[in-house]
């Protein structure tokens, strides 16, 4: 994403762009002159959020161009000049932008020109419009979140049968020698001997074999930070097969762990005071005769007995033994990424992750970061009566409660059973799609979240 198409260097003449909010669009039509205006005001140009304008020069070239902002509130904005601009270069009027947003504009910018060109490499070719780095933006933080976001994005874009465990191992083990970071992976049966029953019963039925991916980076002593990112490179459902249509998109599975390493790649580029960890169990959930069973007992890393309600709520199984492990180490956060419930996404939809964790303070500065960055989640609760629908006859309790109620939020009370009381936690429920293309979001893979607990973590470990 990082090259001369998207955003380019000062140089030459490049064309004005200004950015036009809805309250001052009769003034700037008014500095325009008459011919300009007569244009603009033929095009129908009011600076309606993502409008786009071209003012043609006397030669027939662009003189000049304009994108509408609305209400002046949304950076993305700027998404639909870099779409719907001709080729050529530009350069944003920044004295015309509301304040802190040229680093939001180039970020904008960058995200509309992503194209997923893996398997028709046609779709990232051809000319595009080109942006000067604007006046006061951080070039150096926003190339660091283009290349985040593009990297969450390319991993959960990728078919199955090209990211595997092994292969999400892969893009673990580039991002560890790109930022001088420690990996290590237990593989198969040595996941047993290690003492990761869960994570070895979830993926012992595919061909390609689980693994837990280990990643290490910073300064021992260094406050601890460690990210739990689940894995399941597909999902069938296992034995409670899904049906077609619930399997469609399972490749995106292991979003919650391309979440965790593009937050990674922000920590360490950015060279955070932390002593970082990130931990992903991966796994094919498959069909076999080796394959886990409904209404088999597992016993967990804690030593917690887990009966098998259904085989489909596989991801929670394979987060608690990466859970457990994590808590050993202490750190002080813990962040889990997951996609984890169909409930979460029927009570928020697919653009609000849902945000789980009982720490109010810890929560109030995540949400001051989604309002900073514009990166949304929503809280919901860990509300503790519900844990008696995970009560089990025969073990400590079931993986996947009877009825349908409440599945997010006992999915998260799920995980809590694995989490030490005394580490600060928080589990994101999130989608990693994008549905319907929207101005920055084209359809596929999405980062969602990224920014606002990036946002967190620096400000909280970061000075």
């Amino acid at each position: 994403m990082l090259d001369t198409l998207i955003l380019a260097a000062a140089g030459g003449a490049p064309i004005p762009l200004h950015p036009v909010t809805k309250a001052g669009c009769k003034a700037w039509l008014a500095g325009l002159d008459a011919k300009a205006r007569r244009w603009a005001e033929a095009q129908g140009f009011d600076a309606t959020q993502g409008a786009v304008l071209s003012l043609p020069a006397a030669d027939g070239a662009i003189a000049a161009a304009a994108v509408g902002l609305g209400e002046g509130d949304d950076p993305f904005a700027f998404s639909s000049a870099a779409s719907a601009l001709p080729p050529g270069d530009y350069r944003l009027e920044t004295a015309s932008l509301p304040a802190g947003w040229a680093a939001e504009a180039a970020l904008a910018w960058a995200l509309a020109a992503y194209r997923f060109g893996r398997y028709r490499p046609s779709l990232a070719e051809g000319p595009r419009p080109r942006l000067v780095w604007p006046v006061g933006a951080d070039r150096a933080r926003v190339e660091r979140l283009i290349t985040a976001i593009g990297l969450v994005r390319d991993l959960v874009n990728t078919p199955a049968e090209d990211m595997g465990p092994a292969e999400l191992a892969k893009a673990a083990g580039d991002l560890a020698a790109a930022h001088g970071a420690t990996l290590s992976v237990i593989v198969g049966e040595e996941l047993r001997t290690a003492n990761y029953p869960l994570i070895h019963a979830v993926g012992r039925a595919s061909s390609r074999a689980p693994r837990l991916i280990d990643l290490t980076w910073g300064d021992p002593g260094h406050p601890g930070v460690t990210l739990v990112g689940k894995g399941v490179c597909f999902d069938s459902g296992g034995l409670d097969l899904k049906p077609s249509a619930g399997m469609r998109l399972m490749k995106k599975d292991m979003g919650g762990a391309a979440h965790v390493l593009g937050l990674a790649a922000l920590i360490m580029g950015q060279k955070l005071p932390v002593r970082l960890r990130v931990l992903i169990p991966a796994v094919d959930n498959a069909v076999a005769g080796n394959a886990f069973r409904p209404g088999d007992i597992l016993t967990a890393r804690n030593g917690l007995s887990v009966e098998i309600g259904n085989t489909d709520a596989e991801g929670r199984l394979v987060l608690a033994d990466a859970l457990a492990e994590a808590c050993a180490g202490a750190p002080d956060l813990l962040i889990d990424c997951a996609t984890l419930t169909g409930a979460a996404r029927v009570a928020l939809g697919p653009d609000l992750p849902a945000l789980f964790c009982d720490d109010d303070a810890l929560v109030e500065d995540l949400l001051a970061q989604t309002r900073i960055t514009r990166d949304p989640l929503w809280r919901m609760p860990l509300w503790a009566p519900y844990r008696r629908m995970l009560d089990s006859k025969v073990a400590d309790l079931t993986n996947a409660p009877d009825g349908s109620f409440a599945g997010a939020i006992t999915a998260a009370l799920f995980l809590k059973a694995f989490v030490d009381p005394e580490v600060r936690w928080l589990h994101l429920d999130l989608f990693a799609w994008q549905p319907a293309a929207r101005p920055g979001r084209p359809e596929g893979g999405a980062a969602q979240g990224l920014r606002a607990l990036f946002g967190l973590i620096e400000t909280r470990f970061g000075r």
